[in-house]
């Protein structure tokens, strides 16, 4: 592989108030909130030595129309068997729906003027989304992958990204699941066949990687 800032972008995907914050959808569905706000000092000293090499940063926030026209009926009635429907009113405003504040990203990880936000309705990130066309558009090869839930959005992208012939490096200790067995096993995932989903990192070994 051939790794520079110019062909490399990282992803930053669903560090939102919604999945990592108190009174958001994934505190609703009694999921742990410290251990989805774990990777959020990586991220961090990921992102700010991604700007200083004006590498492209992108980020992604799962959520749904206020009509909730783009939400499928199956995914709908998982919700609601959860007691936190899709749409329901929470303590931040109206579960994983767009404008709301709890759809919004953290605090601590708030994009700058010019990084691409990608509104994804499905958990990959390629799915209804002009992700692609940007990654392409940038000359992009390389796909520096970190964020929340390491078994369902973060699995779904990198899988994706794989078949689409992107070249990914997931961040291990800038991912995070409230399961740690299902962290871990997705993790382990990626190494099978000589790295059928990529490469694994750490923070540190990346940095000192590119």
């Amino acid at each position: 592989m051939s790794i520079s800032p110019l062909n490399t972008a990282l992803l930053i995907i669903d560090m939102q108030r919604d999945f990592c914050q108190k009174g958001g959808y994934a505190d609703s569905i009694g999921l742990d909130i410290n251990l989805l706000r774990k990777p959020i000092f990586n991220i961090n000293k990921l992102l700010k030595w991604a700007r200083n090499l004006n590498m492209l940063v992108i980020h992604t926030r799962e959520g749904h129309r206020v009509d909730l026209t783009d939400l499928p009926i199956i995914k709908r009635e998982r919700t609601l068997l959860a007691n936190a429907e899709i749409g329901h009113q929470g303590p931040l405003g109206k579960l994983m729906i767009r404008g709301e504040y709890g759809h919004d990203f953290i605090d601590e990880l708030q994009p700058i003027s010019g990084e691409p936000i990608i509104d994804k309705p499905g958990y990959s990130a390629f799915v209804y989304t002009d992700l692609e066309l940007i990654l392409r558009n940038k000359e992009i090869k390389n796909l520096i992958i970190t964020g929340v839930t390491t078994e369902v959005c973060v699995s779904s992208t990198f899988r994706h990204a794989t078949d689409l012939g992107f070249y990914c490096i997931t961040v291990a200790d800038a991912c995070a699941s409230a399961n740690i067995s299902l962290h871990q096993a997705a993790l382990e995932m990626i190494k099978v066949e000589n790295g059928i989903f990529g490469i694994l990192k750490s923070t540190n070994e990346l940095i000192s990687l590119i």
